[in-house]
């Protein structure tokens, strides 16, 4: 079952430049009706046939009953009549939850916000109603230049996010921009577009995140990146953790009973996903770092669950049961991130992989390396490769999305070839035995669908190779080899792991399997166990990596400091020590 809907309802103003405080006096159109029928009575049927069927038609169609239950309740295209509420009627603050925007093409750029005066309670505060929300883009922080205006419709059905694709700007150019929900008027974003896309831009300077789980610390890392000198920031996966944060917000340590009651459990229900989003999103370190700049976003497991391959959970659930929780996470995640319409869910399915362009100087493909691969190998054990893991037909990222990924380095034109994805591509021996132990949830389990990336690239003619990684909270600096056992053999390109932002608490400079790691991979030349973020500065000629740490996260306010920092020399895929 497919349906469509037109979430992105604005109106835009292109007209000339003006001068003052803001245009606020756009009129929305009559947003939408909503159809909430037929999801539980359908549900029930296709449980009941799938008991009747083989494994294929059965998953299509637990697809299926998730595509329905998560696209009845939605706003339908073009109606009117759905209860509105009146932006004036709105008494307490409702940006509780910041700005963000992100995906910066050349012309366009979206921008997110959500309407939720009370935060922490389903719903936000909102009554179930839809309101008008107003936005306005601008060449400076006073609003004195306003380039864009519009209105769109915060729906109910959509938890009161507001997705504003904002078109007709100008290639390579900062703006700021804001929202106006009746008398309330959020805070202050600053994003920026992308080159024009034959432009020979000269200069890239980005930042990859990952793994910020609010029960191990404070966002530190975020408040400095905030206040760093990037283009746009890489969030490689898991934005949030599905687990239960009690009333003292874990290893944050906050006074007890300063969290309600709603967040000590784990995240199943669509419910629990919007209020966990809400819940991290009400952090004021995360709040700026996405108000000071555009973020390209990707999952990696435990948006969802941990540890989940495809259909398949981590203790082995039914896969209709599963994938009903999966359509949850995925619009949860949709609804809280600054992504367009193309990303919508239908059901249990997003599609999240995308190809983004820095002119000519950066070509990013963004990976989705969850949703469509095999299960893991061994029962998801640290385990030495053999047979079952090394079964040619397992795949990491689906031949969908393998085709696709080849065949756009095959029409790159640019300097540099970006694969932001989640898990370490890289071979990773954990011991010092002649046959070592890997992980079977990285690409070490699916050494088959990494050889024919790798093989794709080099088919492709791909010189300036650089994967960024998430993952296992630590900061790691590879060098991609064409035979990973043979430290002679060519450089591919480098893999750069960003350490996480919380994840793992505190974390040491140098963890307990530093010395073994290191001599079981001659191809790893960094290791850091320290939270924080990685600075990456592109240019023509070269790339350089700073990997940026803090020395806590369990209490707030702690420095920041460059733990490492490594050149690769365009054409020459090495590491190389600054």
């Amino acid at each position: 079952m497919m349906v469509r809907f037109s979430i992105f309802v604005s109106l835009r103003s292109a007209g000339p430049l003006h001068s003052g405080s803001g245009l606020w006096s756009r009129r929305a159109r009559a947003p939408p009706t909503v159809n909430q029928d037929r999801m539980s009575s359908a549900d029930r049927r296709l449980r009941a046939a799938a008991r009747h069927l083989g494994r294929r038609r059965f998953l299509s169609l637990t697809a299926a009953t998730a595509a329905l239950a998560f696209t009845t309740n939605v706003p339908a295209a073009g109606a009117a009549g759905v209860r509105r509420m009146d932006p004036s009627k709105i008494a307490d603050d409702p940006f509780t939850l910041g700005v963000a925007s992100g995906d910066p093409l050349p012309d366009s750029v979206v921008l997110w916000t959500r309407l939720a005066p009370a935060p922490y309670e389903p719903g936000g505060g909102m009554a179930g109603l839809a309101a008008v929300v107003l936005w306005e883009v601008a060449l400076d922080d006073r609003f004195a230049v306003v380039v864009r205006t519009g209105a769109a419709v915060a729906f109910p059905e959509y938890n009161h996010t507001v997705h504003v694709d904002v078109d007709g700007l100008d290639p390579d150019h900062a703006y700021f921009y804001r929202f106006r929900a009746g008398t309330w008027i959020s805070e202050t974003g600053r994003t920026r577009t992308a080159p024009a896309r034959t432009s020979a831009a000269t200069s890239l300077t980005f930042a990859a995140v990952s793994c910020q789980a609010f029960h191990d610390g404070y966002f530190t890392a975020h408040r400095h990146l905030a206040e760093d000198d990037v283009d746009i920031v890489l969030h490689v996966g898991d934005y949030l953790y599905e687990y239960p944060v009690n009333s003292s917000g874990g290893a944050r340590g906050y006074p007890s009973g300063t969290l309600p009651d709603v967040f000590n459990r784990e995240t199943v229900s669509l419910e629990d996903y919007r209020l966990r989003y809400a819940l991290y999103k009400s952090d004021p370190d995360l709040r700026a770092v996405h108000a000071a700049h555009p973020f390209v976003v990707t999952w990696d497991d435990h948006e969802t669950e941990n540890n989940y391959a495809g259909a398949v959970d981590e203790h082995g659930s039914p896969p209709e049961r599963f994938l009903l929780r999966r359509a949850a996470a995925y619009r949860a995640y949709w609804e809280n991130q600054p992504l367009r319409a193309a990303q919508l869910p239908v059901g249990s399915d997003l599609r999240l992989y995308r190809r983004l362009h820095w002119g000519t100087l950066a070509q990013f493909d963004v990976l989705d390396t969850r949703q469509y691969r095999s299960d893991q190998a061994y029962g998801d054990t640290k385990h030495v490769p053999g047979p079952e893991s090394d079964d040619p037909a397992r795949t990491m990222t689906g031949q969908t999305q393998e085709d696709w990924l080849i065949d756009g380095w095959r029409t790159s034109d640019a300097v540099w070839n970006v694969m932001p994805q989640q898990v370490c591509f890289s071979q990773r021996r954990l011991d010092l035995n002649a046959q070592s132990l890997m992980s079977m949830d990285a690409w070490d389990g699916y050494r088959a669908s990494r050889d024919r990336i790798l093989a794709g690239a080099k088919s492709a003619g791909i010189e300036n190779l650089m994967v960024l990684t998430g993952d296992v909270h630590v900061g790691y600096a590879f060098e991609i080899k064409d035979v990973f056992d043979d430290p002679a053999s060519r450089t591919l390109g480098t893999e750069i792991v960003a350490t996480s932002v919380t994840s793992g608490k505190d974390g040491a400079e140098r963890p307990g399997t530093w010395d073994t790691y290191m001599k079981a991979n001659p191809h790893l030349k960094f290791y850091d166990g320290r939270r924080g973020y990685v600075r990456v500065a592109l240019g023509q000629g070269e790339a350089r990596a700073d990997f940026r740490t803090v020395s806590a996260v369990t209490t707030p306010g702690a420095p920041i400091t460059t733990a490492g920092s490594f050149a690769v020399e365009a054409g020459k895929p090495g590491l190389e020590p600054v």
